[in-house]
C-alpha cells in the first residue's frame, strides 16, 4: 500500500477541504451558535474543552482531527492491512477471534481519540458534522475497508442518542464513546434482506413486563463485538401482528452477551469484518423510542447517514485502487518505457483521476445536504417539538428532500465507480494484480460489496428516481437546487448542453406509460442526473480556485463533460425507444 498521510498528501481532498466546502454554512448548521463552547465557558466541563468558538476555530479543529486520522491510516493501518487479511477471522463455538495486527491498529486509533466521530461532545464524542465524518470514513476505508467498519461501529451510538430515552442514552452512549462497547445493526433476516416490512423476528413482553426477542438475524456486521469489546445490537423486531407490515415493527437494544453467534459468513472480500448470524432465544431487550416506529421512523431516519457511510467507504477503496495503480504504472517498464506512458494505460489513469474528483464532489455535496437539515431537526426533536411542526420548517423540508435524492445518488454512483476503478487498477497491474503479491487484489475483492450492502444499486435507483420525477417539476426541489447552484458561477457551453439534455431526458422519461418499462429505464434517468450534478459540482468548484488548481479542475470537468454527453445521448435513445414500447435486446 502507498504509505503517506492520507489526508494532507491527497491534493484533491485538500482542495475540497481548503477551498470547496462552504465552512461558514456547515459550521452554522452544526455548531448551533457555538453552544458547546459557551457550555465550556460556563461550566469548565472538559468534554467541551475543544469546542470551537468561531468558524475558523471549527475548521482548525476539524483539520487537526483529519490530519491525525490521515497519519494513522496511512502510516499505521495501511501497512498491516495485508497481514490482517492473511490471518483473517476465526470462529469457534460462538466466539470470533480477530487478527492481532488488527487489534493493535484498532487500539492505536482508539487511543488517539479519533474513533467516536459521530457522537456528541456531551457524551464524550468528537462532535463532527457529516461533512467531516465522511472524510474520516473515506480515510479509514482507504487504509482497509474492514478496519474502517470496525472503527465506525461505536458510532451507532448516534442512533441511541437520537431515538432512545434519557436513561438508555446515559447508560450506553458514553460507554460507546469511550470504546468500551461497540454497536451492531440487526435488520435483515435469512429470508428478508431489503424486504424489511416482512421480517419475522418477534418481540413480546414476558410476565414481568420485560421484552423478549426470538428469531434469527443474518448479515449482522460485528454482532459478535470486536475482540474483547462487547456489542449492543440495535434490533428490528415485530411487535404487531404477523400481517401488520412496516407499522408492526419496533426497535430494540439487545446486549451481545444475550444472543448466540451461530456463525460468520465466508466472504469474497472484507475478510476481517465479521458478518454474523445472530440467534435470539428469549433475549431480553429494551425498547428504543415508541412501539411501532422501528422501521417507519427510526430505521428510515438513519437511511441517509447509512447511504453516506457506504459512499464514503467506497470513496476510500476507490482512492486506494487509484493510487496503487498510479504507483505501479510509474514504476513498471514494458517495451522500453514506463507503462504510464503507454496511451491505453494513460487513458485509464486519466479516467480514474476525473472520476475520483467527481465522486468526491458528489460525496461532499451529499454530506452537505444532511448537515443542512439533520442537526436542526435533531435539536428540535430533543426540545420536544412535534414532528408535524418540524416538517413545516422550510429549511428542514428542502434539505431533507435534497438528502433523500443525493444520498441514494451518491451511494449508487460512488459504489459503482469504486468497482469500475478497482477493476481498472487490477488491469493496470496485469498478471501481477491477479496474485496476492500486490494489495490491489484485496482492494478489488473489497470493492465488490459496496454496491450491494446498505441497499443495492437497484434499490438506490428506486429511491433516487422519485427525487427526479417530483424534483424536476416546475416548482420541484431539484429544479430549485439546480437553478440556485448554476447561479453561483458561469457555466460552460458544454455544461449548459448537458443540462438541456437532462431536461429532455426527464421529460421523455415521464412520458413512459408502461410501469415496468419505467422501472427498467429508471437507471438511465438517474445516471443522467448524476452526470449533470457531478459536472456542475466540478465547475462550481473550479470557480472557487485560482491558478494551476483552477485550470486542472476545469480540465477534468471538460473531459468529464465529454463522457457525460456520450452517456446521456445513449440514455436518451434508450428512453425514447421505451416510449415506442420497444425494448432493446439488451436492457
Amino acid at each position: 500500500m502507498v504509505e503517506n498521510n492520507y489526508f494532507s498528501e491527497n491534493q484533491d481532498l485538500l482542495e475540497q477541504f481548503d477551498h470547496l466546502v462552504d465552512w461558514a454554512e456547515v459550521v452554522e448548521a452544526y455548531e448551533n451558535g457555538f453552544s458547546d463552547h459557551k457550555k465550556y465557558q460556563e461550566t469548565g466541563d472538559d468534554r467541551f474543552a475543544f469546542a470551537p468558538a468561531t468558524v475558523d476555530d471549527a475548521v482548525q479543529y476539524y483539520r487537526t482531527i483529519l490530519d491525525s486520522v490521515g497519519d494513522l491510516t496511512g502510516h499505521q493501518v495501511a501497512p498491516v492491512a495485508a497481514d490482517m487479511e492473511a490471518i483473517g477471522l476465526k470462529y469457534d463455538n460462538g466466539k470470533v477471534t480477530f487478527p492481532q495486527p488488527m487489534i493493535e491498529a484498532y487500539n492505536k486509533v482508539r487511543e488517539a481519540g479519533v474513533q467516536p466521530y459521530a457522537i456528541s461532545r456531551k457524551f464524550g464524542g468528537l462532535g463532527l458534522p457529516s461533512t467531516v465524518q465522511c472524510i474520516e470514513m473515506e480515510l479509514l476505508g482507504r487504509a482497509d475497508g474492514a478496519f474502517g467498519i470496525a472503527i465506525g461501529c461505536v458510532n451507532l451510538a448516534e442512533t441511541i442518542e437520537r431515538f432512545a430515552d434519557e436513561d438508555m442514552v446515559q447508560t450506553w452512549v458514553p460507554q460507546m464513546a469511550e470504546g468500551n462497547v461497540c454497536g451492531a445493526m440487526a435488520l435483515t433476516e435469512p429470508n428478508y434482506g431489503s424486504d424489511l416490512p416482512n421480517i419475522r423476528t418477534r418481540a413480546e413482553k414476558d410476565e414481568n413486563g420485560v421484552w423478549r426477542i426470538n428469531g434469527t438475524k443474518r448479515f449482522i456486521t460485528h454482532g459478535c463485538g470486536f475482540a474483547e469489546t462487547p456489542s449492543v445490537i440495535l434490533t428490528l423486531a415485530r411487535t404487531g401482528s404477523p400481517t401488520s407490515g412496516a407499522k408492526g415493527l419496533s426497535f430494540f437494544l439487545v446486549r451481545g452477551e444475550d444472543v448466540y453467534i451461530a456463525g460468520i459468513e465466508k466472504k469474497l472480500g472484507l475478510h476481517c469484518s465479521p458478518t454474523c448470524e445472530v440467534v435470539y432465544e428469549n433475549a431480553p431487550a429494551q425498547l428504543i423510542g415508541k412501539e411501532g416506529f422501528g422501521l417507519v421512523k427510526y430505521a428510515m431516519g438513519m437511511m441517509n447517514a447509512a447511504r453516506l457511510s457506504i459512499a464514503a467507504q467506497s470513496m476510500g477503496i476507490a482512492t486506494a485502487a487509484y493510487y496503487e495503480a498510479r504507483k505501479y504504472a510509474s514504476e513498471r517498464e514494458q517495451f522500453g518505457k514506463l507503462i504510464q506512458d503507454i496511451p491505453g494505460v494513460r487513458k485509464m489513469l486519466d479516467r480514474m483521476e476525473r472520476e475520483i474528483a467527481a465522486m468526491r464532489c458528489l460525496m461532499m455535496e451529499a454530506a452537505r445536504t444532511i448537515d443542512l437539515y439533520h442537526w436542526k431537526q435533531h435539536r428540535l426533536e430533543h426540545e420536544g417539538v412535534p414532528d408535524r411542526e418540524i416538517r413545516k420548517d422550510e429549511q428542514i423540508r428542502f434539505w431533507n428532500k435534497m438528502a433523500d435524492y443525493f444520498t441514494p445518488l451518491a451511494k449508487y454512483y460512488i459504489s459503482e465507480l469504486c468497482n469500475s476503478i478497482a477493476y481498472d487498477a487490477l488491469q493496470i497491474h496485469g498478471g501481477a494484480g491477479y496474485t496476492e503479491e500486490y494489495d490491489v487484489a484485496r482492494i478489488y475483492r473489497d470493492a465488490r460489496i459496496t454496491n450491494i450492502y446498505e441497499g443495492t444499486t437497484q434499490m438506490q435507483m428506486h429511491a433516487a428516481i422519485g427525487g427526479i420525477n417530483a424534483g424536476m417539476s416546475q416548482s420541484g426541489h431539484l429544479r430549485e437546487y439546480l437553478d440556485k447552484e448554476f447561479g453561483r458561477f458561469t457555466p460552460s457551453a458544454e455544461l449548459k448542453e448537458i443540462r438541456e439534455l437532462f431536461e429532455t431526458i426527464t421529460e421523455r422519461y415521464r412520458e413512459i406509460k408502461n410501469s415496468e418499462m419505467r422501472e427498467i429505464r429508471a437507471f438511465e434517468a438517474v445516471e443522467s442526473s448524476a452526470r449533470l450534478v457531478n459536472g456542475m459540482l466540478m465547475e462550481r468548484g473550479a470557480a472557487k480556485l485560482s491558478g494551476a488548481a483552477r485550470e486542472n479542475r476545469l480540465r477534468l470537468a471538460m473531459d468529464y463533460h465529454l463522457d457525460s454527453l456520450a452517456i446521456m445521448k445513449g440514455n436518451l435513445i434508450r428512453i425514447e425507444a421505451a416510449l415506442k414500447d420497444r425494448q432493446p435486446a439488451a436492457v
